[in-house]
């Protein structure tokens, strides 16, 4: 039974209680002893958002601080290292900060925010205020670590003073965890205190992980690297894995080997072909992972509900300006080819560059296509040469997004297009099949051609139905239904006019093998088998005029029925 299962841990990210509650768990402790192996002093992983940064980090923070329960990884990959367990679980002392929600409208707020971290990271270590192994000084100075109104001197040296204290306390070097270290720098861009920010980050992080001789190593996550604003600058002993290294591949987002062993626990194994079409795909290195957040959340919403279609976890979790950013730029002929290319399931080879400023970031399309990259919105597919990435988008969830914002982006459009609008209308209300399909063709090749390889018909179909309600929602004074039931099942569009006598049913149909004719006589069959017109003659509408309008590319047909 499944009541009898494991949870499913969507959002949880504190490890020790994800253990102990009984959560299914992806062991990804195999982390620890790659770390170990080749630890550098500082080492920064970048990852997408979603891919479990959060878990990871404090998996090690259990791992490795003192006083930790060590029965807590009883079972898991890394009991089997009985040699790098004896040798350091529960053997350091660890500040673990995270600066996720560190931000703020500007620098004041957004250093209260950080210092409020660092304040409620210090108050874990309370014995320090009376620490025999301190002076008078040291445990003054430990209270002020207490204070969320430090002034910038002290919070520039906080971490480093903290973990003087601790290898004071105990005798024993420091374990630095930082998650998420670069919000606090993308939210000062969106703000405008960028370059105040960065000086204050680079204090904090040149004082905590390049003069702390009390820091035995440290671990920072974030989605992007960023170095030329010389936040790591001298730093030799930084060692960085992006999403094109071998190095910990496998350690951030489920394998396929994982989510088939998730499925097929929960009983769910005639799910896998639609979780792999819309959340696999993407690239570290040469391993193909999935997006866990995705997995999990898609395989919660299937207990409750067996026939839950697949939906977009990772875009509703939080905002896509990049890809925003980059649909808006579609005036480059260019660049709008090269996204028809992409939503056709083709790869685009592109330069990277992964040391790019915030700055530099919307500077230029090209540099775009790295934020893309980086972040997750694109993943490298076959062979690079050197610089030059083949790019492509990862999986249906992904291209719903790009299609999504291609969309919005074309209601912009039409907003400011009224002449058009008003003409396409009053051709619809007319009866003038001909003029409407030459405007909506006109708006068609405006747009991304959708050529998807993989994407099913129903999805292509309400691309075009998404353009033509962007059209039609422009005109006030019409009322504009869309996958309404009437008759023998749900309409594509139903308009009732300013005219109270007329109204309009559409029906939109891809002609996947090319035959617009075919196409648009099919919709309206299906408008008088399924008596679309029904709810229409209800409402006390007389007349009803009822399209069939087919689309291929970016070619289409409106056919009016015959009275």
């Amino acid at each position: 039974m499944v009541s009898e299962k494991r949870m499913l841990p969507v959002g949880e990210e504190d490890f020790e209680q994800l253990i102990k509650n009984g959560f299914y768990y992806v062991d990804k402790t195999g982390m620890i002893a790659e770390l170990l192996r080749g630890c550098a002093k500082v080492n920064l992983f970048t990852r997408p958002r979603r891919f479990g940064k959060t878990l990871n980090m404090s998996m090690l923070k259990c791992f490795f601080e003192i006083g930790r329960e060590r029965t807590i990884f009883d079972g898991l990959g890394i009991s089997r290292e009985s040699e790098l367990c004896r040798r350091h679980m529960g053997r350091y002392p660890v500040i673990c900060l995270s600066l996720k929600d560190a931000e703020g409208p500007d620098l004041r707020s957004s250093c209260r925010r950080i210092a409020a971290r660092i304040s409620v990271e210090a108050s874990r270590f309370y014995f320090l205020r009376t620490s025999p192994s301190l002076t008078d000084e040291e445990r003054d100075l430990y209270v002020s670590l207490l204070s969320r109104d430090m002034d910038r001197e002290t919070l520039c040296g906080s971490l480093w003073d903290l973990s003087r204290l601790l290898e004071k306390h105990y005798g024993q070097k420091v374990i630095l965890l930082i998650d998420e270290y670069d919000v606090p720098l993308q939210k000062a861009f969106y703000n405008g205190y960028y370059d105040e920010m960065v000086q204050l980050i680079r204090g904090m992080f040149g004082q905590a992980l390049k003069t702390n001789d009390s820091l035995e190593f440290a671990v920072l996550t974030g989605c992007l690297r960023i170095s030329k604003e010389s936040i790591f600058t001298g730093m030799n002993n930084l060692c960085v894995m992006t999403v094109s290294d071998e190095e910990f591949s496998d350690c951030f987002g489920f394998t396929d080997r994982e989510v088939r062993e998730l499925l097929g626990y929960y009983g769910l194994e005639e799910r896998y072909d639609a979780v792999r079409d819309w959340y696999d795909g993407y690239r570290f290195g040469s391993t193909e992972v999935y997006c866990p957040w995705d997995v999990v959340s898609y395989a919660k919403r299937l207990l409750r509900n067996p026939k839950a279609q697949p939906e977009n976890f990772w875009a509703n979790s939080s905002g896509n300006d990049a890809v925003k950013e980059f649909v808006r730029r579609l005036d480059v002929s260019v660049t709008a080819r090269e996204l028809e290319q992409l939503t056709a399931g083709e790869a685009v080879r592109k330069e990277i560059r992964p040391e790019l400023t915030y700055r530099e970031m919307y500077s230029t399309v090209e540099n775009l296509w790295s934020l893309l990259y980086m972040t997750g919105y694109l993943t490298e597919r076959g062979g690079s040469d050197g610089r030059m990435v083949p790019l492509t988008i990862p999986n249906m969830e992904i291209r719903d997004i790009f299609k999504t914002q291609v969309l919005d982006l074309f209601k912009e459009q039409v907003a400011q297009d009224g002449a058009m609008v008003r003409e396409f209308c009053g051709a619809l209300k007319a009866g003038d099949a001909g003029t409407a399909e030459t405007l909506f063709g006109q708006y068609l090749r405006k747009t991304v051609s959708i050529r998807d390889t993989f994407a099913r018909r129903n999805l292509k179909e309400n691309f075009y139905h998404g353009i033509l309600l962007g059209i039609l929602g422009f005109k006030g004074n019409w009322y504009v239904t869309s996958n309404y039931e009437t008759g023998d099942g749900y309409g594509d569009i139903l308009i009732e006019t300013e005219d109270d006598d007329l109204g309009i049913v559409i029906e939109v149909k891809y002609a996947g093998d090319g035959s617009l004719e075919n196409g648009a006589e099919q919709a309206l069959k299906q408008i008088e088998e399924r008596r679309y017109a029904e709810k229409l003659y209800d409402d006390g509408i007389r007349k009803v005029l009822k399209y069939g309008i087919s689309c291929y590319k970016k070619s289409c047909r409106v056919t009016l029925a015959r009275e």
